[in-house]
């Protein structure tokens, strides 16, 4: 399982009720749903990927996360996952409020553009970065809102939602001392645990 999946992990606990919002290939919920008895569902738009939930037995619905959730009820859940979408939506904001009228808590991860390998490489360069982690071009990438952990710590105080966890990690989905005392220039992806006040 990746790494950043088996932070994640630990902050579910055993029995609970569990949304994944763009699930991918359904890793995660076959994990959870093995090891820590969770009921899981995931969301997922990629048919490939909606193909890999299903030989995995997960339980997967094609949907459109920009589309908005109003086919789930209010507190159906507890936990509802985004991991590496929040930057690929059109209204990441509205998918935000969804996630937490539907679960108690929810839990984000995201790529860091404030990292000082993006800054260093715009102001050498002159281009938007590049890398194996971010291998996109500016013109083909998925990622249509560049996020920093302020940009989304400033957002999570405009929903008024309480911050409860945040890890800033590098590519491996390691902290470091420097990812601690400076997130925001060291932390290359957020995993962010949050709830509503």
């Amino acid at each position: 399982m990746r790494s950043d999946l088996d932070i994640i992990q630990n902050w579910i606990v055993d029995g609970s009720r569990v949304l994944d919002l763009g699930c991918g290939s359904g890793e995660l919920l076959a994990f959870l749903r093995d090891k820590k008895n969770v009921q899981g569902y995931g969301l997922e738009i990629d048919a490939d990927n909606i193909a890999s939930c299903i030989k995995r037995g997960v339980n997967v619905i094609e949907q459109n996360l920009d589309a908005g959730l109003d086919n789930f009820a209010s507190d159906s859940f507890d936990v509802v996952l985004m991991t590496q979408s929040l930057q690929a939506l059109h209204y990441p904001h509205r998918v935000l409020d969804e996630m937490l009228r539907i679960g108690r808590t929810g839990i984000i991860t995201f790529p860091n553009f404030a990292h000082w390998r993006c800054r260093w490489y715009l102001t050498v360069q002159g281009r938007m970065p590049v890398s194996e982690f971010m291998p996109y071009a500016w013109y083909d990438t998925p990622n249509i809102h560049f996020c920093t952990f302020r940009d989304f710590e400033a957002l999570c105080h405009e929903r008024k939602l309480k911050v409860l966890d945040r890890l800033a990690v590098d590519q491996q989905h390691q902290g470091g001392k420097l990812a601690k005392l400076w997130p925001n220039l060291f932390g290359e992806i957020g995993i962010y645990r949050v709830s509503r006040p």
